[in-house]
């Protein structure tokens, strides 16, 4: 059987943007969903730079494929922190979290 190689798939993020927004109701979401969606990128090009598809990831984590796309995934499958951790282990990761004081307006 031959090996196969991990081909990240290409994303352009600004250009989906561009055209996302245009439709109604879309940057409200979006804004809601802000943190969620940098951290599923984060996770995303830690991956990728790890060189690792999902199922090596599910497997240096103990679940299943389906676990991590879900994981990568913004919006309705938040992940714990400590899940984050784990998953930041199994590509090579440390996690960094950080308050920051809103601004008062």
């Amino acid at each position: 059987m031959p090996e196969l190689k991990y081909k990240p798939v290409l994303h352009n993020h600004k250009a989906f943007l561009a055209k996302a927004s245009k439709r109604k109701g879309f940057t409200e979401a979006y804004a809601a969903l802000e943190l969620e969606y940098a951290v599923a990128n984060q996770m995303l090009k830690a991956r990728a730079r790890a060189g690792l598809t999902q199922d090596t990831v599910a497997e240096r984590m103990g679940t299943t494929k389906s676990a991590i796309s879900r994981l990568e995934a913004a919006g309705k499958h938040a992940p714990s922190l400590a899940t984050l951790k784990r998953y930041a282990q199994a590509v090579g990761c440390a996690i960094q979290v950080k308050l920051v004081p809103q601004k008062v307006a």
